[in-house]
């Protein structure tokens, strides 16, 4: 019996890389073409989009999606990781940071920013993964980069003699780091910071009601249908039976001007009238062209 293919929403628990996560899928599900997308730290937990078989080929796409975080951020405190596994580098009082000035720290940080990875994240040097370079003693300059924060929220604040510990909700772009974010809020408010826990909530079409745990997964294996995981993910196109058939040859379409203006850049999902995931398309040069075809000769 051949593996099915599909996506596995997985609450991943804390202390586990995301690659433990996937070698534990491949035993459940009895195969090595498994990936995730979106990496999450050894420390953070929540919503990890694991693909199974043909659905590896949508996590590229899924990895650019928006996600969703809460988020526990100490100031008073700056570490070596921008979270509670480093050393702690440097501190200063957070105790009078008032909750306007916390605010307007917050909104600073909010919309098209440009942030600088962590030195101890998985960003390429030279060849050489950052965290590789930064524990052999050789910490690399890493170069600012544009994100897009859509939302952060402070939904809390507890003070500690010369701490203040801040829970928020971060909704951001692919490739934003909310250990960066936490660093820079302490950074700007001059007492230091760091993330002491991150859970995430959401990538793109997928929250955390729909993740299942690990034991939960082992007790009851199944994965979410291709057909069904792309539609949640992409905006969907129906085709006609000729449109199929030709795309699924790897031929090209005429472009959907009503998905076109209310998708943007989006890949689209397009279905044969069965049913069948055919191809994710994208827009280009007055043309639908197939990114990835799923159904080869339908």
């Amino acid at each position: 019996m051949s593996t099915p293919s599909g996506l596995v929403i997985v609450d991943k628990p804390g202390g586990m890389t995301s690659h433990d996560v996937v070698a534990r899928i491949r035993r459940l599900a009895g195969t090595r073409r498994v990936g995730h997308a979106g990496t999450l730290d050894p420390m953070a937990t929540g919503v990890l989009v694991v693909g199974v078989e043909q659905a590896t080929r949508l996590l590229g796409y899924l990895t650019a999606t928006e996600k969703e975080y809460h988020a526990t951020i100490r100031l008073g405190a700056s570490t070596s990781t921008d979270d509670a596994e480093g050393e702690i580098t440097g501190t200063a009082p957070a105790a009078d940071v008032s909750a306007e000035t916390l605010t307007q720290a917050a909104a600073g940080l909010t919309g098209e920013i440009m942030q600088v990875p962590p030195a101890v994240s998985a960003v390429k040097v030279g060849g050489q993964r950052a965290y590789r370079l930064t524990r052999a003693g050789a910490a690399p300059e890493l170069a600012p980069r544009p994100v897009t924060v859509y939302e952060f929220t402070i939904t809390d604040a507890r003070r500690d003699g010369d701490v203040l510990d801040l829970d928020a909700i971060v909704r951001c772009s692919s490739g934003t780091y909310i250990r960066a974010l936490a660093r820079d809020l302490g950074h700007n408010l001059g007492t230091g910071g760091h993330l002491t826990r991150l859970r995430r909530t959401r990538v793109g079409g997928y929250g955390i009601d729909d993740a299942r745990t690990l034991e939960q997964l082992a007790e009851r294996f199944e994965v979410v249908p291709l057909a069904r995981a792309a539609e949640a993910a992409f905006p969907r196109r129906d085709l006609s039976a000729d449109e199929a058939r030709r795309l699924a040859h790897g031929g090209r379409l005429a472009p959907d001007p009503d998905a076109a203006a209310a998708h943007g850049e989006r890949p689209t999902a397009a279905y044969a009238p069965d049913g069948t995931l055919i191809a994710l398309l994208t827009e280009e040069s007055g043309q639908a062209r197939p990114l990835v075809v799923f159904a080869l000769g339908w």
